[in-house]
């Protein structure tokens, strides 16, 4: 609201005015603008759009790298540091779920791992949540043929790959990434990468064979045998 004094402003004094109130809008706009910078969380809960998957955006950090170091922690220390978290895959790439928009953006994407002079081992893990219309057969087949074409060097290997490249479809949505240690950090399960492997391998005597408790009752030897008889003919 103008008060008496504005009001009797001449038409000079007014444009000065009107001046310094674009500044101070242009000023405060600037303000807004930074707070809402500084908001921006290293750390941001996404709606996935799947149930029991929870989707958290990074900002300025390398989520392979975030994930590598968390289960290699893990890993040496034994020391179970989640209750209800099973698996963290880091995501470094999205693209709609459509096998044309995949093609295209997998054939940059991969070349950091695998375009000559760049080569290594890899496989690829496929799951699809709330997706119907895409073929794990023919995503694999597709991708595995970039990745060959990128460089002629690059082989599969299921048993222990050096790289594994992760496909997650969400509805509409590909998430990829590129891993390492997929094998030895147990497929990326917090779960499972903190046990031994010791664990589970001590056999349960109970769950012995027949095979194995016929040989446990068995005599060990002939002269045993030979007393066993003896001691049936004499209590005949």
């Amino acid at each position: 609201q103008f008060s008496d004094h504005e009001e009797r402003l001449s038409g000079s004094e007014r444009e000065e005015d009107e001046d310094d109130v674009e500044a101070a809008l242009k000023k405060e706009v600037g303000q807004i603008r930074a707070s809402t910078e500084q908001k921006l969380r290293r750390f941001q809960s996404v709606e996935s759009g799947a149930n029991n998957v929870v989707f958290i955006r990074t900002r300025g950090i390398e989520p392979e790298n975030l994930v590598h170091h968390i289960l290699k922690d893990m890993h040496t220390t034994k020391k179970k540091k989640t209750r209800v978290i099973l698996r963290m895959l880091p995501i470094s790439g999205t693209c709609k779920a459509f096998m044309e928009d995949m093609k295209k953006y997998a054939e940059t994407f991969f070349e950091p791992w695998f375009k000559a002079p760049n080569k290594g081992t890899f496989q690829i893990v496929y799951k699809a949540r709330n997706n119907s219309h895409m073929s794990r057969e023919e995503v694999i087949k597709e991708l595995a043929g970039i990745v060959g074409s990128l460089n002629p060097e690059n082989k599969v290997d299921l048993n222990n790959p050096q790289y594994t490249i992760v496909v997650e479809i969400i509805k509409n949505v590909c998430c990829l990434s590129v891993v390492r240690d997929y094998v030895l950090f147990r497929k990326y399960n917090l779960q499972e990468v903190v046990k031994s492997n010791k664990e589970g391998i001590q056999q349960n005597p109970s769950s012995l064979t027949e095979e194995q408790n016929s040989k446990v009752v068995k005599p060990e030897t002939e002269e045993e045998e030979k007393s066993s008889k003896a001691a049936k003919q004499e209590n005949k």
